[in-house]
Order: structure tokens, then C-alpha cells, then sequence
């Protein structure tokens, strides 16, 4: 039996030389698969067209960052099509979190084995969230580094630094599945895998397939501690610091009497004073060792 793959491509995401990738692609695919490919023209493109690739195919793979994966994720919900992904963003936090290989020639070998588990995603508000989305700090720098006309790690944290000076942070009231409580907090994050991305994990523990959203609340810090936390981000040790505190919950839904930024996967959704998510079991199958 032959399959057909469809990869779709965002053309900007990461280094932006996505285009240059599919004779390469073309090189390493199984000769046997039957091959489309699918440039995205604009925003919530991928999902389109990963809904009129899924019609005929076995396997549509996202090659983008983790914003393309979230597109091609909405496209793909519940289905029996297989998703992938061959990680080519700025971060690519889920892809790091289910090992899927940085290097195209591994990415593709995984691809040609067409294994998959069938992992959860968030629902955030009527949003889809596949990675780590989430409320406050993070989401105001994602609005930022959007705005900035610049992609990549070095212009985040760029924005990052700039804009630690000025923020404050929101009191929330935040009720889950143990109860209520309010808390001021610089982020409140959502998380579906481990990691934002570049091996940065704010929440260690955090599984793809456990039917569970890690809500971690971290509480302002000051500038001189604030290495000491981005020492644990990337230990994979921030659940130990005395301002993060992580509650595991299926829904959750968080209040603040002033504006805050939302982001999903890293992309910004504006601002809001109230949110709801809940998980998603078992919405995506998709392709990783």
C-alpha cells in the first residue's frame, strides 16, 4: 500500500529557508510515499490546509516552529491521520519534548517509520494549545518579539530584558479541580509538554499523555535572583525554586480584576481579563519514537 505524505511549510518560521528544504526532503522520504507540498500564505493557513491534506492523506507533517505545529495540529484534531513534525523554529518546544531529531536527515527517518503515540493538547478559551501556552510575563514578551519585525532566540531575549524592567505583575484568582486561590504572579503557564523550547522547562514533570494540564504559577522575583531561575529553567529544576508552585488539573479557570496578555504555543492572542482551558485526551496522533 502506498502513502501518501503532505508536509506543509511555513516559509518564515526559524531562519526562514524552509523552501530550500524540499529536495533534501524529497532525498531522505521513503521513495515509496507519495509526496505533497504545501506552502502556508498566511496565518491559520496551515490548519486549512492540513484539513484538505488530511482528506487524502496518510500523514501531514508541520515543518515550522511550534506555532506552524499548532496550526497543522487544529487542522488534524481527533482525526485518524497521523500528524509530524520536522522542527525548524526558533524553540521548537513539543519537538524537543517527544524527541523528535533537530536534524532534518533524523526527522525524516522518523517520519519513514510512520510509529506514533496519540498525546493530548488544551483547550484554551476557543483555542488549541499543543506545547505550553499561558498568561502574564511570557505572553508579553511573545507580543513583543511579535511586534519586533525580528525572528529568532537572540531577538527574544533581546525583548525578554527590555521588558522585565517595566512589567508588573497581575493578581489572579485561579480555580481548579483542587480549589480556589489568588496569587499574584509575573506568569501563570499551561502546559501540555515539559518546555517553551531551547531546552528552557517550566514544567519538568509534564507528560503528552496523562490527561493533565501542569499549571505553574511563578511568583515575582528580583533581577539579582532572576538568574538563579533561569539557571533551574534549563537544569530542568524550576519546580524546586521557592517561587514556582505547579498544580496538575483537567480545567482551570483564571480571573484578573486588570488586562492581561495571553499566548498560545508561544503565539500572542492579545489581551483579556479571564481565561478557561481543560485537556483534551488523546486529540493528535502523533508521529515520534
Amino acid at each position: 500500500m502506498s502513502h501518501k505524505i503532505s508536509f506543509i511549510i511555513n516559509p518564515i518560521s526559524g531562519n526562514g529557508k524552509q523552501k530550500a528544504l524540499i529536495p533534501y526532503i524529497r532525498q531522505y522520504l521513503n521513495s515509496q510515499f507519495k509526496v505533497d507540498f504545501l506552502m502556508t500564505k498566511a496565518p491559520k493557513h496551515a490548519t486549512e490546509l492540513a484539513q484538505k491534506a488530511a482528506l487524502s492523506s496518510t500523514a501531514v507533517i508541520a515543518v515550522g516552529g511550534d506555532g506552524s505545529v499548532n496550526e497543522v495540529a487544529q487542522g488534524l484534531l481527533n482525526s485518524n491521520v497521523l500528524m509530524g513534525i520536522v522542527p525548524m523554529g526558533s524553540g521548537n518546544g513539543l519537538a524537543r519534548h517527544l524527541n523528535i531529531p533537530l536534524k532534518l536527515e533524523n526527522a525524516i527517518a522518523l517520519i519513514n517509520k510512520l510509529e506514533y503515540k496519540t498525546i493530548d493538547a488544551i483547550k484554551i478559551n476557543n483555542s488549541l494549545s499543543m506545547n505550553v501556552s499561558g498568561i502574564g510575563f511570557d505572553a508579553f514578551v511573545a507580543d513583543r518579539f511579535a511586534k519586533s519585525g525580528k525572528r529568532g532566540f537572540n531577538t527574544y531575549i533581546k525583548e525578554t530584558l527590555k521588558a522585565y524592567r517595566h512589567y508588573k505583575a497581575n493578581l489572579f484568582k485561579i480555580e481548579t479541580s483542587q480549589g480556589i486561590i489568588e496569587s499574584k504572579a509575573l506568569l501563570v503557564s499551561l502546559a501540555n509538554s515539559s518546555q517553551f523550547g531551547n531546552n528552557a522547562y517550566i514544567a519538568p514533570n509534564a507528560s503528552v499523555t496523562d490527561g493533565l494540564i501542569d499549571l505553574v504559577i511563578l511568583s515575582p522575583f528580583s533581577v539579582l535572583q532572576a538568574p538563579s531561575v533561569g539557571i533551574r529553567l534549563l537544569q530542568k529544576q524550576v519546580d524546586k525554586s521557592r517561587f514556582v508552585q505547579i498544580i496538575q488539573t483537567k480545567k482551570v479557570t483564571i480571573e484578573s480584576e486588570t488586562n492581561f496578555h495571553l499566548h498560545i504555543d508561544g503565539e500572542p492572542m492579545g489581551e483579556m481579563k479571564s481565561i478557561e482551558a481543560e485537556i483534551i485526551p488523546q486529540a493528535i496522533k502523533m508521529i515520534c519514537s
